[in-house]
């Protein structure tokens, strides 16, 4: 590739000395020191209570809030399970950025966090505006600014989120390209049609092909803007065709093929070498729309659906064209009331770290021999096996009924293939059913027959206590003896009752707020009391979720590593 120009952080300019700076949301580069608690690796919780204890105890029952996460997955092989952001936290937060509290994917046209954060950072770029002119004309240049489409110009929210649930295909895209169904980026319609009145010549770069153009420039159109032109809109090539000549094959390093970055810096380059245009601001939200230089000004804005990066130009370093590594993080959501676009975790980011972690080359599909996720829960059940398999033999000799409480999912069986690889983080029951458990499907969860057997032999009862319902309880059984587990009972496994069926009566009006309905926590509560008041010492309580262990009636509480869903 032949290189640009020049080659310190900023734009890149063949013909003059660039003025480079980046604007953007103040938190994009506001960075907030990292609390003890995000630097370390996380391990699970271990909460030890005696059985009257447990609103001591679920005080430290918590999710983590400060994460420290790089952009390339990385960090699913250094930071545990408890330290990557949970995926469906991960949502809410984004739900609640874009003010969409359901997560329906109708993301509020009129009021929300990320309206208002836009509009704050298009009224201060607007400021800037009259002096970039100025600036340019004082060169004698022809200013001109460059934007990217989709969520720069058109939003694809309602489709991201309401259609594909965070699960894109370029299938299901192509009917909303040729429907121009897109709305308007908020505020960016005004600000683009009054940046082209003020004198600046307005050009569309995009990722999306040649084959989308006409249908991209009318979308622009049929949403009120009057700047996109055709001839000054640039798509990307489709595959299999023949670049334009401005990217040949000295500049694209697998040409005929060209990565985002080479294809829009290449682009950029054109309009300024060919063209004659000053590109005085380029605007996108990616930070691959803005990396190569060939713009005096690069706007970043806010976007956590998605992420799609690029290799900068060789020998280009913009360390500020760079995505937040540390973020604060409420289980609830809330967060995306008060952190910003940068400060909410991408979720694509998020799932190529949670691949990282349990060793996902990309199948949807585990490593079963070897991960991150196999080494923390080898190590975490190693810690704890000795001092609870001795409180099992001490108290089978001491006839104190002692017992070990195990949920299902993601603590003795294993769902990540199921979640990933057959519903791409998307929750389907029917599918879970039909597919998985009656078909006992799962796999164990790593290290946990080899100690809940040991446990069973040293003189607990194994007790299974899961959110499954009664219609599962067979087959959940008939896997978890499948896959290795000699411990579990009928009469020691319970399940939650249908909605056609009445509690067990050990479950009362008293125990459930909207009974016969339960939450997951009275529900496993109460019937952790019911397992103790049958004579049985609890010593230990395991389970992926902190719904599984809040609510006492346990020695111990053990959390085991699962970011890929929460239940609260």
């Amino acid at each position: 590739m032949r290189p640009p120009a020049q080659t310190t952080s900023g734009a890149l300019k063949a013909h003059r000395t660039s003025r480079t700076a980046v604007a953007a949301g103040a938190a994009l580069l506001a960075v907030a020191a990292l609390s003890s608690t995000g630097a370390a690796a996380a391990s699970a919780h271990d909460s030890g209570e005696h059985h009257g204890d447990h609103h001591r105890s679920d005080q430290r029952l918590a999710p983590r809030t400060h994460f420290t996460m790089k952009d390339d997955g990385s960090s699913g092989a250094t930071q545990g399970g408890e330290g990557i952001p949970n995926i469906d936290s991960v949502k809410k937060t984004i739900y609640a950025y874009y003010g969409d509290p359901s997560g329906t994917g109708a993301a509020s046209t009129s009021s929300s966090p990320y309206i208002s954060e836009m509009g704050s950072i298009l009224a201060r770029q607007r400021r800037q505006l009259p002096h970039l002119l100025a600036e340019a004309k004082h060169h004698h240049a022809k200013p001109a600014i460059v934007f990217d489409a989709d969520d720069t110009t058109l939003w694809t929210y309602q489709m991201e989120v309401g259609d594909m649930k965070f699960v894109f295909t370029p299938a299901a895209q192509q009917p909303w390209v040729d429907g121009e169904r897109f709305p308007a980026v908020p505020g960016m319609v005004d600000f683009v049609n009054d940046a082209e009145k003020m004198g600046f010549t307005v050009f569309g770069l995009t990722g999306r092909t040649d084959s989308q153009k006409s249908h991209t420039v009318s979308n622009l159109a049929k949403v009120g803007y009057t700047a996109f032109p055709s001839e000054r809109f640039f798509t990307k090539f489709n595959s299999g065709a023949t670049p334009p000549s401005y990217l040949s094959s000295s500049w694209c390093s697998a040409y005929p093929k060209c990565t985002t970055v080479e294809y829009k810096a290449g682009t950029r380059r054109h309009i300024e070498k060919d063209l004659g245009y000053d590109i005085v601001l380029n605007v996108g939200d990616q930070f691959s729309d803005l990396q190569g230089g060939f713009a005096d000004t690069a706007l970043k804005l806010p976007n956590p659906t998605y992420y799609l990066p690029s290799p900068n130009l060789p020998g280009v370093f913009e360390p500020r064209l760079a995505p937040r590594t540390r973020f604060t993080m409420a289980p609830d959501g809330s967060s995306g009331l008060t952190q910003g676009g940068e400060g909410i975790p991408n979720i694509d980011v998020v799932k190529k770290t949670i691949a990282v972690y349990y060793g996902d080359t990309g199948s949807g599909t585990s490593d079963k021999t070897s991960s991150p996720y196999i080494s923390e829960m080898t190590r975490l059940v190693a810690q704890r096996s000795h001092s609870i398999l001795q409180q099992c033999a001490t108290g089978a000799r001491r006839g104190t009924k002692p017992a070990i409480v195990l949920d299902a999912d993601d603590t003795t069986l294993w769902t990540y293939d199921m979640e990933v690889a057959a519903m791409h983080f998307v929750f389907d029951p029917v599918v879970q059913d039909q597919q998985w458990v009656q078909p006992q499907g799962f796999p164990a969860t790593p290290a946990m027959v080899s100690f809940a057997n040991a446990a069973s032999d040293a003189g607990c009862t194994i007790v299974g206590l899961t959110g499954r319902n009664t219609t599962q309880r067979a087959a959940t059984l008939g896997n978890l003896a499948k896959v290795g587990y000699t411990g579990f009972t009928a009469a020691n496994y319970y399940t939650k009752w249908t909605s056609a069926e009445q509690p067990p009566s050990y479950v009362t009006p008293a125990d459930c707020v909207a009974y016969p309905k339960c939450t997951t926590i009275e529900y496993k509560s109460t019937t952790r009391r019911h397992v103790v008041d049958q004579g049985y010492d609890v010593v230990a309580n395991f389970g992926d979720q902190f719904s599984d262990l809040i609510g006492g009636s346990a020695d111990r509480a053990v959390k085991l590593p699962n970011p890929t869903y929460y239940l609260p």
